[in-house]
């Protein structure tokens, strides 16, 4: 062999062996690398910090929710890259990131539902608005007793008390016969002064108010079929206030009732409705504006037969008693109601402040449907407490309720002797 391919394989051989040692002393230091970087304990890591949550805000305070904590395996690192099943948001030892509260918007809230109202008892409500009828009380109780209390009265001073009477709008009829009433019950008792005048006075009143007639409303299912109640009315009485003021009546007497918003030509009236029917837990049934009101009221009586409440109140459109056609559709509500379930109570809306207009109004709301109760609201802001006298006389029909303010427990059943004690002071 030549000496110049020894040196050759000479050559080859200590590169070769320097290979070797090479990957040895680099094995080496990998070993030790990865001993080195072995990962921590987790209970060593950065935690996520209770009370970091975020922050919600309602109306009924504030609650915190805590992220939550995945439980992180024991993985190692290569090569900087995170190891399988490594959270690659939770922060490393290398890593310090802040936590902090992020309240979210104040209109993020919880929906509630609306909190119902406390509504006052029914018994004996006339008798707490007494001191609603102050205007009623001057003009007429104090006045005619100023004028029976004199003693002996000659005929100038009945000519007086007749016209106190008619200017309280009683009516000419109403008026002759307290008149007469009253001048034979002075004579055949002998009144000598103010006080046996005012117990006279009191007792022809009442009579004169039919203390006999239901006054009750008619609001007990019958029949597997709940109470149908219509309320009707001219514009501006307050017939839907109204009708929302018999809901609080009849709830706070432990009946179950259901809402009809006939009116639909009064774009406020369903969500006027829907307002009432909120505060004392009720449903409302209504359609769209301009829809038939006798649709949506033969609507509202089946859902109450479905839903087994015990009074279905209709809210029928206000309408001018000299409009034919609108008279004309509220006997058609009442037509198509009645397929459904019998009408028990048809009550009529007046405002007492019209005085004789209120009468005409009734007269020929009467024509059109059998009106069984009066409903006279605004009573507290007229001087002529005396049309509930007159009203009931025309009509043959029992005044039911009468409205004395802008309360929602302003409504209260009628009673004819508390009126008249209220009427007299």
């Amino acid at each position: 062999m030549s000496t110049e391919l020894i040196v050759i394989l000479a050559v080859v051989l200590v590169l070769i062996a320097v290979a070797v040692v090479t990957g040895l002393v680099l094995a080496k230091r990998r070993r030790v690398s990865l001993t080195d970087t072995e990962k921590k304990p987790v209970e060593d890591r950065p935690k996520y910090q209770a009370g970091s949550g975020i922050s919600l805000s309602s109306g009924g305070g504030s609650t915190t929710v805590e992220p939550p904590v995945h439980p992180v395996e024991d993985r190692t690192e290569v090569d900087g890259q995170p190891g399988v099943g490594d959270d690659a948001s939770v922060p490393r030892d290398s890593e310090k990131r802040d936590i902090v509260d992020i309240p979210l918007p104040d209109s993020v809230a919880v929906e509630e539902k609306p909190q119902l109202d406390e509504i006052e008892p029914t018994a004996g409500r006339l008798e707490r608005l007494r001191g609603k009828l102050a205007r009623s009380r001057s003009t007429f109780g104090q006045s005619l007793l100023g004028l029976l209390g004199a003693g002996d009265l000659d005929e100038d001073s009945w000519t007086d008390v007749e016209d106190t009477l008619l200017l309280a709008d009683l009516g000419a009829a109403t008026t002759a016969e307290i008149i007469s009433k009253l001048r034979a019950e002075m004579t055949s008792r002998g009144v000598r002064n103010a006080e046996e005048a005012r117990a006279v006075l009191r007792s022809v009143l009442v009579e004169a108010l039919h203390p006999e007639m239901d006054r009750s409303v008619r609001a007990l299912p019958h029949e597997s079929k709940p109470a149908v109640v219509l309320v009707a009315g001219v514009n501006g009485t307050g017939k839907t206030t109204t009708t929302g003021k018999l809901a609080r009546v009849l709830v706070a007497d432990g009946r179950t009732v259901l809402l009809g918003a006939a009116d639909t030509f009064r774009a406020a009236a369903a969500e006027q409705l829907a307002t009432w029917a909120s505060r004392v837990g009720a449903e409302v049934v209504r359609g769209k504006e301009g829809a038939d009101p006798a649709a949506v009221a033969f609507d509202a009586v089946k859902r109450g037969t479905d839903t087994g409440v015990d009074a279905v109140l209709v809210d029928t459109a206000g309408r001018l008693h000299t409009k034919t056609g609108l008279m004309d559709e509220l006997g058609k509500v009442k037509r198509v109601v009645e397929k459904q379930a019998k009408i028990d109570e048809v009550l009529l809306v007046l405002d007492a402040t019209t005085g004789q207009n209120g009468l005409t109004q009734a007269r020929v709301f009467s024509e059109v449907v059998d009106v069984t109760g009066i409903v006279l609201t605004k009573l507290d802001g007229t001087a002529k407490g005396g049309i509930v006298f007159q009203v009931q006389r025309e009509l043959g029909v029992p005044v039911k309720l009468v409205g004395l303010g802008e309360g929602a427990d302003d409504l209260a059943p009628f009673e004819p002797g508390a009126f008249v004690d209220a009427l007299l002071g």
